[in-house]
């Protein structure tokens, strides 16, 4: 990892679900005590970079999407650490005057992103945890970036199952729903232990070493979260089953482990 990167405070022994990702997805701003956990992830399910990518690709979708209903503004909340196709990339070339921030809690995350958004003014980077949405929404980089009188999509993606139960995910999103307009949109994709219990299992023990655990829910569970939004089509699904591009056909869509929504409200 090019060392312009690493903020002096960062714990490199400590594996980071955001640098998990990013090495799950090709990214080279990952540690050794990361690398080792995708390992072990690798070990317990050989697809985990397909998976990764299927849950990237459902973002892109979903962001597309709500860019080309008129929404011009997107919270990415545990946005974790830049790589192709990122949000303020999809909804910039529908509207380039789209607004984007990004909220993370990883320091590499969060300086990675900062360089690379350098001279996108439509676009901001916060450091800060989404258990406190509250002080998200009232962040002075959100403010200055976000109209909250106007719709807003806020992105939950791979990002509430890193929330324990005693934690309150769904108090989080329903802060959320009460900050938004008429026509916001809420993006979730969450792990699921439905199909393959004893897989998720591994992989929530593998993460108990991390700086984030991985909490899977079911769907009915996965669902409440969208309590007082209008699910848009096909609902919650798989997410290769999210509005798949033209010509994506997906079998066995339960090995992808997560589940994808997006809701509008009304």
């Amino acid at each position: 990892m090019d060392s312009e990167w690493i903020p002096p405070e960062v714990d490199s022994q400590r594996p980071s679900v955001a640098r998990v990702y990013d090495f799950l997805l090709g990214g080279a701003h990952n540690f050794a005590s990361d690398r080792d956990l995708a390992t072990g992830l690798l070990r317990v399910e050989p697809q985990a970079r397909l998976l990764a990518q299927a849950n990237r690709a459902f973002l892109r979708r979903a962001v597309r999407t709500i860019a080309q209903a008129g929404v011009a503004q997107f919270v990415d909340i545990g946005s974790g650490i830049p790589t192709q196709g990122n949000v303020h990339e999809v909804a910039q070339s529908i509207d380039p005057d789209a607004r984007v921030v990004y909220v993370d809690n990883d320091d590499v995350a969060v300086a990675h992103s900062r360089s690379i958004l350098a001279g996108n003014d439509r676009t901001a980077v916060i450091q800060a945890d989404m258990r406190d949405p509250g002080g998200i929404l009232a962040d002075p980089g959100l403010k200055g970036l976000i109209d909250l009188s106007e719709p807003v999509a806020f992105l939950l993606v791979a990002a509430l199952h890193l929330i324990k139960h005693d934690e309150d995910p769904a108090g989080i999103v329903a802060e959320l729903r009460g900050a938004a307009a008429p026509g916001g949109h809420l993006v979730v994709s969450h792990l699921t232990h439905e199909a393959q219990p004893g897989k998720t299992a591994a992989i929530g023990k593998l993460y108990d070493r991390a700086t984030s655990p991985a909490v899977s829910r079911s769907h009915a569970e996965i669902l409440r979260f969208f309590d007082g939004w209008d699910l848009l089509d096909p609902g919650l699904v798989y997410v290769p089953l999210w509005r798949p591009d033209e010509g994506e056909a997906v079998e066995d869509p339960e090995r992808f482990l997560v589940f994808g929504g997006v809701g509008r409200l009304p």
